[in-house]
């Protein structure tokens, strides 16, 4: 499955729920984001059970300012509506590959607990 590529008004439902979603923040002036285009969709096509979805943040600079975006290309991933990963710079292949198994290889109920007691030790 290629790349979507997605609007503020698209980004919530996109990243919320079960499952996968990758978020590759980019501009078309980039020399980085464009190097890191081709590496991202070969990504996409080899694993047509995620979500890989592009942000142009020249055309969506409000949803970039909203979520901090300073540096591009910016990759965001999330898995069952956590953000589990954010990193600004372009990855190689290798890098992004391993980086997809070690996002499917977490205990999410572990990674919803810990964020739990993150949550409860900052109220106190």
């Amino acid at each position: 499955m290629a790349a979507i590529n997605i609007t503020g008004e698209d980004f919530n439902k996109t990243v919320r729920g079960e499952g996968i979603t990758l978020v590759d923040f980019w501009a078309s002036w980039c020399g980085p984001c464009m190097r890191f285009k081709p590496v991202f969709e070969k990504a996409a096509e080899a694993n047509p059970d995620i979500t890989f979805a592009k942000v142009d943040t020249e055309a969506e600079q409000g949803l970039a300012s909203a979520l901090g975006i300073s540096s591009i290309p910016t990759l965001m991933v999330f898995r069952d509506d956590v953000l589990v990963y954010r990193e600004a710079g372009a990855l190689p292949a290798s890098a992004l590959n391993s980086l997809i198994e070690q996002v499917r290889g977490l205990d999410m109920a572990e990674v919803k607990a810990k964020i739990a007691a993150e949550e409860t030790e900052e109220a106190k």
